[in-house]
């Protein structure tokens, strides 16, 4: 047997809240001007709220509101001291990525950024990811109604799937849940709720008779948020992603602006993943892009389908990619509608996923045409 696991957390987790806080940042810059660059991050320590980074913008934004607004909304506090530490993009970055007559957009940073596709969900990700997104997702829903389990807004999920030597799934093997409460919540009776409240809708598709279910190992858990742990933007890459279940480049998306391919980079590399599956050329499959800083087209584009491939050899799809996508900056943000969108709820339950409505998960026909057109061509050249 092959065991996968993926991780995933509430919106309450304190880096969760700091990535949440950056993108609220990010969407208020960009909602007065849309130009505005803006790489931002945050820290939360118990007493002390900290942004820092490089904003360019004409807008006029209160951070200290924006931040303060945000962590209300995720059910907090705001700490009692606030730290500012924000200045202007470097020139020598700025020249190299602004667009003008003699110079093309270039990316905002070099790095590698990756995609990642299945077939095995409807959400197209990994079924461990889209499970545990699920069961958070209940978490929160639960704090937000009725709340009968007396849930706090701190909480993780974390689910390890079974496959056999074929790679066909065959059981759940177990789901951990561990999630902050009120003082007065008795711990059997939460456990017990989570179980029938949380787990199961969650998991009804699934014969779970057999799983391992774990419900707050620890025991007593009612301090949460960044009063109990510090809380910085970047620091849930997996979660954001696939689950570790595919590659990472090390870049983290939130509090960026889309000039900055570790965030556009890494929608545009999903959206193609995303195509690739629809088109029927893959069950599953992995697209690497790589980018140089002030450079416009990418530096490298590898594919890896898994063996999964039906009918085109993974080079070719890979070659295929270029003839079929835009993957310089200015033409990924152009076709994915990048300064037309809020980014604050991408920070919560991942940045992939088709209900969250965001256009890199929403491949139209003519964009699965378009693609098997190239790889057509290719193969013919070849």
């Amino acid at each position: 047997m092959k065991f996968i696991t993926a991780e995933s957390v509430t919106a309450g987790h304190p880096d969760k809240l700091a990535d949440y806080i950056a993108d609220c940042i990010l969407d208020e810059c960009m909602a007065q001007d849309r130009e505005s660059r803006v790489a931002c991050e945050v820290m939360l320590s118990h007493e002390v709220l900290m942004i820092a980074g490089e904003i360019t913008t004409k807008a006029k934004v209160d951070y200290q509101a924006v931040a303060e607004k945000a962590i209300k909304q995720i059910g907090y506090e705001p700490p009692d001291s606030f730290v500012d530490d924000i200045f202007a993009q470097s020139p020598d970055i700025k020249q190299a990525v602004d667009e003008s007559e003699t110079h093309e957009q270039g990316a905002g940073d070099q790095g590698i950024v990756y995609g990642y596709a299945t077939n095995d969900t409807l959400s197209q990700l990994p079924l461990a990811t889209d499970l545990a997104h699920r069961l958070t997702d209940n978490l929160m829903r639960m704090r937000e109604s009725r709340n009968e389990l007396k849930v706090g807004a701190d909480g993780k999920a974390q689910v390890t799937v079974a496959y056999g030597e074929d790679d066909k799934f065959r059981y759940i093997a177990s789901v951990l849940v561990s999630v902050q409460h009120d003082a007065d919540a008795d711990l059997d009776a939460l456990r017990d709720g989570v179980r029938e409240l949380i787990i199961k809708p969650a998991l009804c598709d699934f014969d779970i008779s057999k799983t391992e279910i774990i419900i707050n190992p620890s025991g007593r858990f009612v301090k949460g948020g960044f009063e109990a742990d510090t809380g910085l933007t970047g620091r849930k890459l997996m979660v954001d992603t696939y689950g570790g279940i595919a590659h990472h480049g090390g870049g983290a998306m939130s509090g960026k602006d889309p000039s900055k391919v570790d965030r556009s980079g890494a929608y545009m590399a999903r959206y193609i993943a995303n195509a690739i599956v629809k088109a029927d050329l893959a069950d599953k499959c992995e697209v690497a892009i790589a980018y140089a800083i002030g450079r416009a087209q990418p530096t490298a584009v590898n594919v890896d389908t898994f063996g999964t491939w039906t009918t085109t050899p993974d080079r070719y799809i890979a070659e295929a990619i270029s003839k079929a996508f835009d993957l310089t900056p200015a033409g990924i943000i152009r076709q994915l509608k990048l300064k037309d969108i809020g980014y604050k709820h991408t920070a919560i339950y991942g940045h992939f996923g088709c209900d969250k409505g965001y256009p890199w998960e929403f491949v139209d026909k003519a964009t699965v045409t378009r693609l098997k057109t190239a790889v057509k061509e290719v193969m013919h050249e070849c």
